[in-house]
């Protein structure tokens, strides 16, 4: 059965006629998404601090913004979290995943860098995978600065998000200093799927195969992208040697298949994993904590899980 909160939503975008993501362009589905989230997220608690910063790579400035949790007033070298917002490779900020941000830091104790990576159509594949393993490079080399102890950063992120931090993750396997922790927040992990969720959840639940299809063609130059495990981190040759994971996933959304089938494959792998499937829940849901109490209790066990592998 679907979550009575997550149907009134869906009925509510229905009466109020917001358009489907498809019938945008990138340009209008970003303001779209952004103006929606006072509607749906709960209010911003507050941190201990906020730095916006500007980490330099490929002689460009990468936004990221590093929340610090309230112990951070002890001067204490915090564990952290490289955190990748969802929205296709097409929409998303740092303000649409602000409050999400803000409740992990507090939850789990952990400094939170949110990043603004590059998105397409106008910035393709690998330009936010890039981004990502040159945002968690640049928290590592700043560890100090920041106040993180270097050998306990995660990596995390939700939908597009997800599927960028899995596969950083397989990008800095084997190297001095690799991600202590990857949280998977309904990732995806194989392009053009075909799934038995795909069919059976690719209409009527926000998620939609139409969309699907418009961020899988803004973030890829073509379809021979797909087969990068860089894109599809599912086609990776081998997942072992791999951070200990969390993969959550929701019952009624598209991508629940390919998240189970990515938790699997990590547990074949020898690679300690955990999942979690909210079975009355839609894709997104994790950010709606306004209207939906099924997201903060998922946010809670995100930092539970978080803290329990991070603070040792």
């Amino acid at each position: 059965m679907l979550d009575p909160q997550a149907q009134a939503l869906m009925q509510l975008m229905i009466e109020k006629g917001v358009p489907p993501v498809n019938t945008l362009t990138p340009l209008e589905a970003r303001a779209s998404y952004r103006s929606r989230r006072s509607f749906t997220q709960p209010d911003a608690p507050e941190v201990h601090q906020v730095e916006n910063k500007m980490v330099v790579h490929m002689g460009m400035n990468l936004p990221v913004r590093v929340y610090h949790p309230q112990s951070a007033k002890l001067n204490l070298a915090l564990p952290a979290l490289v955190y990748l917002h969802g929205g296709g490779w097409t929409i998303g900020d740092l303000d649409t995943h602000d409050v999400l941000c803000r409740s992990l830091c507090l939850q789990a104790e952990v400094v939170v860098v949110s990043v603004d990576y590059r998105l397409g159509p106008e910035q393709p594949f690998p330009a936010a995978y890039e981004d990502t393993l040159a945002a968690f490079h640049w928290t590592v080399q700043n560890a100090n600065e920041l106040g993180i102890d270097a050998s306990r950063i995660a990596i995390g992120g939700d939908s597009a998000g997800g599927n960028l931090a899995a596969a950083a993750c397989l990008g800095l396997r084997g190297q001095v200093v690799q991600p202590a922790f990857q949280l998977l927040i309904y990732p995806a992990t194989i392009m053009w799927q075909d799934t038995a969720s795909y069919h059976a959840n690719g209409t009527g639940y926000m998620l939609t195969k139409e969309s699907i299809a418009y961020y899988t063609e803004n973030y890829l130059r073509n379809r021979e992208d797909a087969q990068d495990w860089r894109a599809s981190p599912q086609l990776a040759e081998s997942h072992a040697d791999l951070p200990p994971a969390l993969v959550m996933t929701a019952g009624f959304d598209p991508l629940r298949d390919e998240g189970l089938m990515y938790a699997d494959a990590l547990s074949n792998a020898g690679v300690p994993t955990q999942y979690i499937c909210f079975e009355r829940q839609i894709h997104g849901f994790i950010t709606m904590g306004r209207i939906m109490q099924e997201a903060n209790t998922a946010v809670t066990l995100c930092a539970s899980v978080l803290r329990a592998n991070l603070h040792r």
